[in-house]
């Protein structure tokens, strides 16, 4: 067990296999939140078993080898606890919240949940009905419709492109011996971070920690290649919708790479009503009633996106605008909006230090990044050091990069050659 550098109220424990206990004192809580973040996600599947990470999280409350799903309920509702789990692309995450002295058997239960599921076959096909369900909703949902195109027009057959809810025709096919296969070689101790964050005894939480997660196989990293970028212009027509949904980017570098300047490129662009994406497309033009702007990062790629939805009669109109808005950024910066930007970002990172979740799961994708947890101040400092030209050089490489553009709901004919002339 070894101790690794860390910042201010952060402490960081590596047990003898790897495994990481990542410690946020937040005296002040009389609560205490605990996470267990596992380095795989869709971006780690095989195409044949997409999705699984996702069914994994979904069927690790259904039974261990020692308690029965009504038993695990029981088990954290009879403290009081709240009980959640997400999936993403890059990472799966399980959590526990509730009084600060049920910290250690917060660590136990989840270790229980993580590290020794049963996924009972009578569970296993009731919960299959449950995610074909969620996936129904999910393929109904014209904003879902245009992301997952999205995704595969910019990074086309590579697995970071896949949805992390998977497919219908492979949730069909897992079976429980996928699910076993896949936590003996996706939940070892390189890619295991043990989170809590509140008021708790560090000695009691690490000691929790060994007695759950020590006996789990080191392992190593689990690393994905990052994808070539495609680009492209596509619709998918969905009955049933008015308005059409807009998911257009480019891509930005990863969180492995210098990412902050097409961070602050994407809330100059497109975060507030006073940026140039809502005061130009909504405020002046009435063209859209829902935009925003990001960089969603992870730690294989970046994309710079752009969400909004519109009437099919004013689609044209509003990509028009888009792109000369990207261009007047790429030409200059005004300074009074990267100073915006700035310390909008600086909020925006406070704010995420008063959500104990949030900040677990930063902390934890930092350590399977970059081995550490990088401090609040390294981060404001990195963002305020950046100038406009900086700034300006983000919207220059990305309007010499092949646009990504999906288009969903109701989609006028025609509408995609005309994207494709104005982006040309």
């Amino acid at each position: 067990m070894s101790a690794i550098p860390s910042d201010g109220d952060t402490a960081v424990v590596r047990l003898g296999n790897g495994v990481r206990v990542l410690a946020i004192a937040l005296p002040h809580l009389e609560s205490v939140n605990v996470s267990v973040f596992v380095r795989t996600g869709s971006s780690h599947e095989p195409r044949r078993l997409n999705g699984i990470s996702h069914f994994v999280e979904h069927m690790a409350f259904k039974g261990t080898r020692t308690r029965s799903c009504q038993q695990i309920n029981w088990d954290a509702e009879r403290l009081g606890a709240d009980v959640n789990a997400h999936t993403d692309k890059d990472h799966t995450a399980y959590h526990m919240r509730g009084l600060a002295a049920d910290g250690p058997r917060f660590v136990a239960m989840l270790g229980d949940i993580v590290l020794a599921s049963s996924f009972p076959d009578a569970e296993l096909e009731r919960e299959r009905q449950v995610i074909l369900h969620e996936l129904t909703e999910d393929e109904e949902d014209v904003l879902a419709t245009a992301d997952k195109l999205f995704d595969r027009l910019s990074f086309g057959s590579h697995a970071v492109a896949q949805p992390v809810i998977g497919s219908r025709l492979t949730i069909q096919h897992i079976g429980r011996a996928d699910l076993l296969d896949y936590v003996e070689r996706q939940y070892s101790g390189a890619n295991i971070v043990v989170g809590v964050a509140g008021r708790f005894d560090l000695d009691a939480i690490v000691a929790a920690a060994e007695a759950a997660f020590a006996a789990v196989p080191a392992g190593s990293e689990n690393h994905v290649e990052a994808p070539a970028y495609g680009g492209g212009i596509a619709s998918r027509v969905q009955p049933g919708y008015s308005q059409t949904h807009v998911v257009l980017g480019y891509p930005i570098p990863s969180l492995r790479e210098d990412h902050h300047p097409a961070m602050v490129a994407a809330a100059l662009f497109g975060e507030g009503m006073s940026s140039p994406l809502m005061d130009e497309i909504r405020e002046r033009r009435g063209l859209v009633y829902y935009a925003s702007c990001a960089a969603d990062v992870n730690e294989v790629c970046g994309q710079f996106v752009v969400e909004a939805s519109t009437s099919p009669a004013q689609l044209d109109e509003f990509l028009a605008e888009v792109r000369k808005l990207l261009a007047r950024q790429a030409d200059a910066i005004a300074a009074d909006d990267l100073e915006r930007a700035r310390r909008q970002i600086a909020v925006r990172t406070l704010r995420t230090r008063e959500r104990p979740v949030r900040r677990l799961e930063d902390a934890a994708l930092d350590l399977f990044v970059h081995g550490r947890v990088r401090s609040r101040a390294e981060t404001l400092a990195r963002v305020e050091a950046i100038g406009a030209g900086a700034v300006r050089d983000v919207f220059a490489t990305m309007l010499a990069t092949p646009v990504a553009l999906a288009i969903a709901g109701r989609v006028k004919k025609g509408a995609v050659d005309r994207a494709r002339a104005l982006f040309a």
